[in-house]
């Protein structure tokens, strides 16, 4: 996965599209699916902010942003679906399975042990699940 740098031609909204989609796929689609029936101003929020201006800055590869996102919403202890969408970016973005578990394993150090088991057990679900689309694609 390349880094998403600001195209001068690109407005903040078209431009944290391109990210989300390059970052998050269908998992960030779904989310911003979701919030069409009750927040559409949310999702425009989403675009602009989080993934048209702080994904797309320079200093950082979006492997190292996914690195630092799963270790803070790890340590969150409380943002399970977010965590979930973020380890299989952190996989998008080049990070292995390997990775992840220590970035989660070393969360029991500065979150605690439920904080770790917890990211644990959502990375374990987004690792199952991969390889139930994996399977169904070549079935």
């Amino acid at each position: 996965m390349t880094q998403t740098f600001p195209d001068a031609d690109e407005s903040r909204l078209e431009r944290g599209r391109r990210a989300l989609d390059a970052i998050d796929g269908a998992a960030g689609r779904n989310v911003i699916e979701a919030l069409d029936g009750i927040a559409p101003d949310f999702a425009t929020y989403l675009f602009e902010f989080p993934f048209g201006d702080i994904y797309c800055r320079p200093g950082l590869t979006l492997r190292d942003r996914e690195i630092a996102t799963i270790a803070a919403l790890a340590a969150m202890g409380n943002a399970a679906p977010q965590l979930e969408v973020h380890i299989q970016a952190g996989l998008n973005c080049g990070l292995s399975r390997e990775e992840i578990v220590e970035i989660l394993m070393q969360m029991s150090v500065y979150a605690g042990f439920p904080a770790a088991l917890n990211g644990l057990f959502a990375a374990k679900r987004v690792f199952a699940a991969g390889e139930g689309n994996s399977a169904n694609a070549t079935a």
